[in-house]
């Protein structure tokens, strides 16, 4: 027979039981108990907006031949002799990397931090003794962004390549089979560095290079051409330049500005880190508490439009953990993180509100979205002592009546926090458009203002404060030959999978440029 989907919605307590998902799947499809019917689970999410949470499948049903799943091969050819260079290890530097492999084309990666493990060293210096290495740290290093903060592999970018493939060779690596499934998948922070390790060895193994420790200064231009880049103090050349370096790599944007490559302002999102008891999140979006055992610990994602502009929650880190994103000595940036079982106690999500470039003191500046951001990082980090990553804090029900919380409750977050006006300490538009959002939310969330939760700040890596301008069809840059701007970083990705798929698009479109 051929393979026939199906939806069915099971409660909680048989998503563990394959029987019972194989005889309510055949019993919506009309379909007999017949064992030579395979069936298998194609999707899972959680629906709930009831009171009763429960799990939506979508279930293949046909001969065993039909049902199993397809995989995904790495095929890389000989080598050609012709090489790119691709700036940054993080998903779209690695999956550039290897669809290049896949064409015969040698990737010579340059990355600014360290090897994925390694960067675990400079993470505890930011906790035991408040030190920030500026090359290695949640941001900068192996793996990207992403490998320390969840690991979220959920996208909305699905036409912009083959989520698919993506999730095939991170399986091929070591993820869990489950993330194909999994309507929102994540790996968590302590799975993603042995993937991202396998993937490394992968890429060597096939005759690409990998620097470490090497920062990449500026750009090598022969006319309107580029030709390569100079690191450490070292010329490289080659036959393209993939620019994957992240939405944090301000001295690469200084230096496009400073070589007159044209790169343009662009707007983001800034606010606070929002953290609660998770109980409290699973009986607000649960509408039970505790949860059935059966239910992963629950996520939001919540919006509202205030002042003119969307207020909405980012990176949502159920289970999870606060912890401290800067990048340089002096400022203090948030952000959020979750391992794999995700059974801390706390829940945080980035609660953000835009920032438009007519908020800005010269929008005709391509760097003036980019300095609004620092100046919110270093007000922060001065509104303490100065010294530490301590976060400034304020009970939520005190942030949106704009009065200073008498005590703050506990944290998840590390390096500490103490009470502080977050209302007035954030950029006056976005402060407001947050405390307007949070009254309505709260009205249609109850709890979410309760005394128990609290926000810290700032978050404001969301995304790129720069774009990078590149052809739609070439996806080389509008003005130079050979340079490929790529992922998150230079304005085309939003997570690990749509920043994969764009590093492989890039890879694509280098490898048909070349040959």
């Amino acid at each position: 027979m051929k393979q026939i989907e199906i939806q069915i919605k099971i409660n909680p307590g048989q998503i563990e039981n394959p029987g019972a998902i194989r005889k309510e799947a055949l019993k919506a499809s009309g379909l007999p108990d017949d064992k030579n019917i395979s069936t298998r689970v194609l999707r899972r999410s959680i629906d709930a907006r009831s009171r009763k949470p429960h799990y939506v499948l979508q279930v293949a049903i046909g001969d065993p031949e039909t049902v199993e799943p397809q995989k995904s091969i790495f095929t890389p050819l000989p080598l050609s002799g012709r090489q790119v260079i691709i700036a940054g290890a993080g998903p779209a530097g690695y999956f550039a990397a290897l669809t290049l492999l896949e064409h015969g084309i040698k990737p010579i990666i340059i990355e600014r931090g360290r090897t994925v493990n390694e960067r675990r060293k400079d993470l505890k210096k930011i906790y035991t003794e408040g030190l920030i290495n500026p090359d290695s740290n949640y941001c900068f290093g192996e793996g990207g962004a992403g490998t320390y903060s969840d690991g979220k592999l959920y996208t909305r970018a699905t036409k912009r390549g083959n989520v698919g493939r993506i999730l095939d060779l991170l399986i091929a690596n070591g993820a869990p089979g489950d993330i194909r499934i999994d309507a929102h998948p994540h790996l968590g922070s302590n799975v993603l560095p042995r993937i991202v390790s396998r993937m490394r060895d992968d890429i060597l193994s096939c005759g690409g290079e990998i620097h470490f420790n090497t920062r990449v200064d500026s750009f090598i231009l022969e006319g309107n051409c580029m030709k390569g880049v100079v690191a450490a103090g070292n010329a490289i050349k080659a036959d393209a330049v993939i620019l994957a370096t992240g939405h944090s790599a301000r001295d690469i944007f200084y230096a496009l500005n400073n070589q007159e490559i044209k790169i343009e302002a662009k707007p983001f999102a800034l606010g606070v880190r929002i953290e609660h008891p998770q109980p409290l999140i699973d009986k607000i979006f649960y509408h039970q508490s505790p949860r059935h055992e059966n239910l992963p610990a629950a996520s939001y994602r919540i919006s509202t439009q205030a002042m003119g502009r969307g207020v909405f929650s980012f990176c949502m880190c159920p289970g999870g953990y606060i912890v401290p994103a800067s990048t340089a000595p002096g400022e203090l940036v948030l952000n959020g993180m979750s391992l794999a079982a995700r059974n801390a106690p706390f829940a945080n999500a980035g609660l953000v509100a835009e920032v438009k470039l007519e908020d800005l003191s010269d929008p005709e500046n391509p760097l003036c979205a980019l300095e609004y951001q620092a100046i919110a990082e270093k007000k922060m980090f001065n509104a303490g002592d100065g010294k530490t990553q301590q976060a400034p804090a304020q009970r939520v029900c005190d942030f949106i009546a704009g009065k200073i919380s008498k005590s703050i409750p506990k944290t998840s977050y590390i390096p500490g926090s103490y009470s502080a006006p977050v209302h007035e300490l954030l950029p006056f538009i976005q402060s407001e458009a947050l405390r307007s959002g949070l009254k309505t939310l709260s009205k249609k969330f109850k709890g979410f203002d309760s005394n128990e939760a609290k926000v810290l700040a700032v978050e404001s890596r969301t995304s790129s404060p720069v774009r990078i301008p590149r052809n739609r069809e070439t996806l080389e840059h509008e003005q130079i030959k050979g340079f490929f701007p790529c992922g998150e970083g230079a304005g085309y990705a939003g997570g690990i999978i749509s920043a994969a798929m764009d590093g492989e698009k890039c890879a694509l479109a280098a490898a048909r440029m070349i040959k």
